[in-house]
């Protein structure tokens, strides 16, 4: 299956450059740029790709109002956040919106396409406990609108424990050893608990752990 990639960076270059290190791969392909947030929602609606690589500061439409547009119109569609910093405001506003994961622009190119094929796979975030750690950040000093905690009553207590372990950044085979469990079956308790929240993927679980209070920041 070949994974199709729309690129959205307000520089040329590293369009190019991060078209140079996904096309030389057979089962990775670009269908398109976009030069801003606007330009790369009217590509993904022309073109319907797998996965966006999304850039958060950008002209006309930022990253972050790009990625709740494209998720909303195309929930199919799995948004990369790109950025520079670690600890990115504008990273974890694109995470509440709605996208996968994010990368530092300076990864090397085997973690690069490797990330691609993780996200398009619907699997786990790229790095789960570095994305904890920037969400539990932002929460504390953005004071993002909480999320009713009574959401949560739909969970087995289990399926709220394991979600309390992503979201301080435990991988499925982490989990497993702290509960006691195979990670199959971590993995099993996770899904349950996207379904029941209705959430798209692990990362959306995260930052919805934080705005119920399930977890606090810096715990």
């Amino acid at each position: 299956m070949t994974i199709r990639m729309v690129l959205a960076d307000d520089q040329t270059l590293v369009r190019a450059g991060f078209r140079g290190l996904l096309d030389h791969s057979d089962d990775l392909e670009v269908v398109g740029e976009a030069a801003n947030g606007a330009q790369a929602v009217e590509m993904v609606a022309a073109t319907r790709p797998d996965i966006v690589l999304m850039d958060v500061r950008m002209p006309v439409l930022d990253g972050v109002k790009a990625t709740a547009a494209i998720v909303e119109r195309f929930p199919a569609v799995r948004v990369i956040v790109l950025t520079t910093f670690e600890l990115d405001e504008y990273v974890f506003e694109a995470l509440r919106a709605g996208a996968s994961g994010f990368l530092l622009k300076d990864i090397e190119p085997d973690e690069l396409r490797q990330a691609v094929r993780v996200v398009a796979g619907g699997d786990m975030l790229i790095s789960p406990r570095v994305t904890s750690r920037l969400v539990s950040a932002f929460v504390s000093k953005v004071a993002p609108a909480p999320v009713d905690g009574g959401r949560l009553a739909v969970l087995t207590d289990r399926e709220r424990e394991v979600m309390s372990l992503v979201a301080n950044g435990l991988t499925n085979e982490e989990i497993g050893r702290r509960l006691s469990m195979s990670p199959a079956t971590a993995r099993t308790h996770v899904h349950r608990a996207m379904v029941k929240l209705r959430v798209r993927d692990r990362a959306q679980l995260v930052v919805l752990a934080y705005q119920t209070g399930l977890v606090a920041p810096g715990s």
